[in-house]
């Protein structure tokens, strides 16, 4: 079943290479969407693809990277689009 959700990570998540591996994970997942850097000092992740590879990617999320530190996840679930191609950092 294809999903779409966003999602907010909160703690030290920026400088840790915590996008890159976000745009790693989902893309070998075959999901779509962007990851990016907020002024707040979150990472925001939208993501389009199979749900239960969206699940995967979210747990993945709450672990993070080796030199990363995940305090909060929020996910927002939302109706399907299928308005990309690819998952990016932006």
């Amino acid at each position: 079943m294809k999903a779409r959700v966003r999602i907010w990570i909160s703690g030290k998540v920026q400088g840790v290479f915590y996008r890159d591996n976000t745009r790693r994970w989902a893309s070998s997942m075959e999901l779509s969407g962007w990851v990016r850097n907020l002024p707040d000092g979150r990472v925001e992740v939208l993501v389009e693809g199979e749900k239960d590879n969206i699940e995967s990617l979210e747990r993945k999320l709450k672990k993070g990277p080796p030199l990363s530190r995940v305090d909060d996840v929020r996910t927002k679930w939302e109706d399907y689009k299928g308005e990309f191609l690819d998952f990016r950092i932006t």
